[in-house]
């Protein structure tokens, strides 16, 4: 049921379609965990402390070693390492974490899986969006747009770069058909600042074509192999139309922390919520929500484990998003 060889993953084949076939693939958790192993191991088995691809399949479902015995899980060293709780229910809260178009807030997730505490929902949520984002993916190309908004905090009548919202710098591809490509997100140091050009350097490929407005940082693009094209706001009758595809993303993002998370977002985790949002919003178009399903878990099952201290940050508190909603 698992993709393997670089193809495509079919729907039917590799992934449930639909609620229905969700159910009917993993009735218990014998089988969640055999489809997670195929996801972990696509290729067959790998042991990860000497690489041998030999192993037996102990009485308990384990996979011991052929050659130095060591005894693993598909679930060791994975998000779902060490979790009390059966990794059918992680399944659940996969499907229904990528069923919903918009997401879903800590409380909404407890109310689903019957949690018995917030805490609980808004740890396995923060565990998911670590295994939002894979490390290798590809870099932006060909035309892409570079800009900054902001995001959360109160203005207090300030303009934004002088309030407690958070700066944020979003670049998105410009499709030869007018439409918006990939996007990237980043949580900046501060408005306009030189971070903006690191931020371009590691998220859009080298020789592309980047347009940006005014802001005089934007001048060192160049010297990092990229073409740029400045529009100095005063130069725009709309400000707007100077960079419409971060405006766009910026309106979207602003929309999508408001109905679903109700604004409540602290800066220590903004990052990860920026990775949920961009892990949507470069699937939008896909009309198969299995998909979905079948990349985050595949993607949670190279993703290391995060304990709760790791999450929070050693606070012990910061709970960001509502328990009231």
């Amino acid at each position: 049921m698992v993709a393997a060889g670089g193809r495509r993953p079919v729907g039917g084949r590799d992934y449930p379609r639909t609620y229905q076939e969700f159910r009917s693939w993993f009735p218990d958790e014998w089988t969640c965990r055999e489809y997670l192993a195929g996801l972990r191991w696509p290729h067959g088995f790998s042991c990860q402390n000497c690489g041998s691809g030999g192993c037996w399949r102990t009485g308990t479902g384990l996979w011991m070693c052929a050659d130095c015995g060591l005894k693993t899980s598909a679930t060791a060293g994975t998000i779902f390492h060490r979790s009390h709780t059966p990794v059918s229910t992680w399944f659940a809260a996969i499907w229904f974490v990528t069923s919903q178009k918009n997401g879903v807030s800590a409380r909404g997730l407890q109310d689903a899986l019957g949690f018995g505490s917030y805490e609980t929902a808004w740890a396995w949520l923060h565990k998911l969006r670590r295994a939002m984002v894979r490390p290798e993916r590809e870099l932006l190309s060909g035309v892409v747009e570079l800009d900054q908004s902001f995001l959360g905090g109160r203005s207090h009548g300030k303009p934004g770069g002088s309030s407690e919202k958070a700066p944020i710098t979003i670049a998105v591809e410009r499709l030869a058909s007018g439409r918006l490509g990939r996007v990237r997100l980043d949580l900046a140091g501060r408005l306009n600042g030189a971070d903006q050009v690191e931020f371009a350097r590691e998220v859009i490929a080298p020789g592309t074509e980047i347009h940006t407005d005014g802001a005089s940082v934007f001048i060192r693009l160049t010297d990092h192999g990229f073409t740029h094209h400045p529009t100095p706001g005063y130069l725009a009758s709309d400000l707007d139309a100077v960079m419409p595809g971060p405006h766009l993303v910026s309106s979207l993002l602003k929309r999508w922390t408001a109905g679903t998370l109700h604004h409540r977002i602290s800066r220590q985790h903004l990052p990860y919520y920026l990775d949920e949002f961009t892990f949507r919003f470069n699937r939008r178009t896909s009309r198969a929500r299995g998909l979905l399903f079948y990349r985050l878990l595949q993607q949670a099952a190279g993703t290391d484990p995060h304990p709760l201290s790791d999450l929070i940050g050693g606070t012990g508190n910061d709970w960001d998003e509502p328990t009231d909603d």
